[in-house]
């Protein structure tokens, strides 16, 4: 494998720069509880493995080469989040819901939707199909080995991923007792709604 270690080093510098899956675990983390932070972290980490079998198999390279696979792909992602932001948005305007019976099922819901959004967010993103086949790559050896090579850079990547958004969520709820706050978390929610439909709208209008 060559040049592993600077792959890891660029590899930590994209990780942290800010993006769909920041947003959301951001929004997660400060309007619910750290442990949404964590199950939505999840779903992104779900989400890159599938993006690393994709490209390591050669669909990644498939929506890449098709442009119709391609536009479906980025405008369903483009959709979605700017859904997650208008609904991050709308959240502003309603009130806390009383606590009832129905919580524990509620509860349950939240879970899965809390790791759906992660995951969605991420896999929709055709952008990511890209990076995969256009970073790794460069780090990975053309012999009988770049498969298993180039495999073990994609799960290198989601390690680092899952580290980064660790350490994220727990900086988070370290500063939570000014982050809870009733008019910050709908501040957050609006800021956070604002971004992923700037997002949303960026990879509709971006070129294929």
């Amino acid at each position: 494998m060559e040049n592993y270690w600077l792959f890891v080093f660029m590899s930590i510098m994209l990780i942290i720069l800010p993006g769909p899956d920041t947003a959301i675990i951001t929004r997660n983390t400060i309007s619910k509880q750290r442990s949404a932070g964590m199950r939505t972290t999840f779903g992104t980490l779900t989400a890159l493995l599938i993006h690393t079998l994709a490209a390591v198999f050669g669909l990644s390279a498939l929506i890449v080469k098709s442009a119709f696979l391609f536009s479906v792909l980025k405008y369903v992602g483009a959709v979605y989040l700017i859904y997650l932001g208008c609904k991050s948005i709308m959240f502003i305007t309603k009130k806390q819901p009383q606590k009832t019976e129905e919580a524990p099922h509620r509860s349950k819901y939240e879970h899965v939707s809390n790791f759906r959004q992660g995951f969605l967010t991420n896999l929709l993103n055709p952008k990511v199909a890209v990076f995969f086949l256009t970073f790794l790559p460069q780090f990975a050896g053309k012999g009988p080995n770049a498969f298993i090579e180039f495999l073990s850079l994609g799960l290198t990547y989601t390690v680092l991923t899952l580290i980064w958004f660790i350490f994220y969520i727990y900086l988070i709820n370290y500063i939570s007792d000014f982050m809870k706050k009733p008019s910050t978390i709908k501040t957050v929610e609006g800021f956070t709604g604002g971004i992923l439909i700037l997002f949303g709208i960026k990879l509709a209008f971006e070129n294929n």
